[in-house]
């Protein structure tokens, strides 16, 4: 990833790098999800559901997608040399399959990042903050090529401002995504709207506040989609003596107008 591109990540809140992880990788991780889905691949008779979620996988095409060099270097200039912890996996996969059914979770969201005090099963109650405890970046890995009409992630751009804006108040503690989807995350709703498409092996990696939604699928052929995150190594810091500030955190501090 070229370091101009920086500049984009903290006014946009992402990067898109195509051919980050080679076809022939995204092609062997689809072959051990596609056992798991309880599909056939080649019999849309048995793709009876809008989206199926997969667990954790630690097999060898996973680790080499979330690994490519290409992506550890991106990580190291948005993140911080050191200052993040490598996967050995890719996360939760959402399958999509084309359907005139409602997934039934297409409304937009930030991803959360600690569990504070909430039920560990219920993600309505994570919270975030504005330092982004527990989540240095979020990430989306295309295993399948996705066009317009395969149900693309929703990006709403520079919306990681707004949200950071949002976040101040609350200190330490931060808000829960339910706190922060009360007004239907009104605050980033102007903002322009693209679609995360790309060939497979396209990873789009975004800043943590990064407003986004699911949408459903009108295609023709089923969307392979890994979300995790990058852990932070250390936490973030929104005011350095150093003044070595990560690009994650320059965008925080843009959002709020701090100097040092």
């Amino acid at each position: 990833m070229d370091r101009a591109l920086i500049g984009r990540f903290v006014s946009e809140g992402f990067v898109k790098i195509a051919h980050a992880f080679p076809r022939d990788t995204a092609a062997a991780a689809r072959a051990i999800l596609w056992r798991d889905t309880g599909c056939d691949p080649e019999d849309p008779a048995t793709w009876t559901k809008p989206v199926v979620k997969l667990g954790y996988y630690g097999e060898a095409p996973f680790r080499e997608a979330v690994n490519a060099p290409e992506l550890v270097r991106a990580y190291d200039l948005l993140v911080g040399r050191g200052r993040w912890l490598p996967r050995t996996d890719v996360g939760t996969f959402l399958v999509r399959f084309p359907s005139r059914k409602n997934p039934g979770d297409a409304g937009w969201h930030i991803d959360t990042s600690f569990q504070g005090d909430a039920d560990p099963t219920d993600f309505f109650q994570w919270r975030v903050n504005v330092s982004s405890k527990g989540r240095a970046l979020l990430m989306l890995f295309l295993f399948s090529d996705v066009g317009p009409d395969d149900a693309p992630t929703r990006i709403r751009i520079g919306s990681h401002l707004d949200i950071a804006k949002r976040l101040e108040p609350a200190g330490e503690a931060g808000l829960s995504l339910k706190q922060l989807a009360k007004n239907g995350f009104a605050e980033s709703a102007k903002r322009e709207q693209i679609p995360a498409t790309g060939d497979a092996g396209t990873v789009y990696l975004c800043h943590p506040f990064l407003v986004h939604g699911a949408q459903p699928h009108h295609g023709t052929r089923p969307r392979f989609l890994a979300q995790p995150a990058l852990l932070p190594a250390q936490p973030f810091q929104l005011q350095r003596s150093a003044g070595d500030y990560s690009p994650v955190e320059q965008a925080i501090r843009t959002a709020l107008a701090l100097r040092d």
